[in-house]
């Protein structure tokens, strides 16, 4: 059997990716309409990229690669531009969506891969603001895949969308499963998210433990969480290959959905290639000639106001003024300024 892994082209302009054992067939229920979600409120949809695959993994985890790349890569992509996706991923990380396979065969070009991200999977979650509030914590650390497990309220939920506050597409490509068993199926590493063992005897790991392992880790990897009231169940812990758990308060052990699947986020995001906050240039320490200069400076506006007093207080008094003054590492510029200041004050003029 073939698998296809393929890109649309949607009425608003953005692009949907996604993978099917019938290409042929997939397509039309895009654009019928037939397949509820992203495509269906985005038609007319075209086919504008396809490939295949040997196996469902390698097609599931092409997607998965694709579908966070960026516009100019997807687009790269399409118009067999392999330059231009070389280089746009040289300048940007491609929002955590890593592959376990070793490479990623497309139209014959072969891209190395990298790990994929851990899929987040909420098991019978009650509210739709947690389910969007889970959603933008997954997007704050580069995760973009949700799966989720008999919501109680159905799914679509329209108390999600707003809580995710742009994290929209993460909902509108969950996918729905009736047990946790299906939605972790093609998983290798599944990791439960609990405070207690609950009577299972696993492998107990931090977050960061974890972390760590999922990214060395082949095959894919989730974490699991379980439903706000109650959390998870003895029976969806023993699916699980190892519990996942905090040094918490005992006193108050209790984690909102959203707090949970962002500390789990947070630590796999640490040995992620996301950008980091611009660095700000603070300039180089001013040279100690110039500090020199503006402690002596400082030094004779004081004596001048009586300020060294009592007499053998005074060099004490100096000696703690230079170990302040010496702490911040000035650059050239605070030191000149600082300097206008203490000039200022000892010529006031009226402006």
């Amino acid at each position: 059997m073939t698998f296809h892994t393929y890109m649309l082209h949607c009425a608003d302009g953005s692009y949907y990716i996604g993978h099917t054992d019938n290409l042929e067939q997939r397509i039309a229920q895009h654009q019928s309409g037939e397949i509820p979600g992203y495509t269906q409120s985005r038609r007319p949809v075209a086919l504008v990229w396809s490939q295949d695959f040997g196996t469902r993994d390698e097609a599931l985890s092409a997607e998965q690669q694709v579908k966070g790349w960026s516009r100019k890569k997807k687009e790269g992509l399409i118009a067999g531009d392999w330059d231009t996706i070389r280089q746009a991923a040289r300048k940007s990380f491609d929002t955590g969506l890593r592959q376990a396979q070793p490479l990623l065969r497309t139209n014959g070009i072969e891209m190395t891969a990298s790990p994929p991200p851990p899929v987040i999977v909420l098991v019978r979650p009650q509210l739709g603001e947690n389910i969007g509030k889970a959603a933008r914590a997954m997007l704050n650390f580069g995760l973009t895949e949700m799966r989720l497990v008999s919501p109680r309220d159905g799914w679509p939920n329209p108390d999600a969308g707003p809580s995710a506050a742009g994290a929209d597409f993460i909902l509108d490509q969950a996918q729905v499963f009736e047990t946790l068993a299906e939605a972790v199926s093609d998983c290798a590493h599944v990791y439960a998210t609990t405070v207690r063992k609950r009577g299972v005897t696993k492998p107990v790991v931090t977050p960061e433990e974890a972390a760590r392992e999922i990214h060395a880790a082949q095959g894919r990897c989730a974490y699991i969480f379980g439903p706000e009231r109650s959390g998870l169940e003895t029976e969806d812990v023993a699916l699980a290959r190892k519990i996942l758990t905090v040094p918490i308060n005992p006193e108050f052990g209790s984690l909102n959905l959203a707090q949970a699947v962002i500390l789990c986020a947070y630590e796999w995001s640490k040995q992620a290639d996301l950008k980091q906050p611009t660095i700000t240039d603070l300039g180089e320490p001013a040279p100690q000639v110039e500090l020199e200069g503006m402690i002596e400076q400082l030094n004779t506006l004081l004596e001048k106001v009586g300020y060294f007093f009592p007499p053998d207080r005074a060099n004490a008094t100096r000696l703690t003024l230079r170990n302040l003054l010496t702490k911040p590492g000035w650059n050239h510029l605070e030191v000149r300024t600082l300097r206008g200041v203490l000039s200022h004050l000892n010529r006031p003029r009226e402006r």
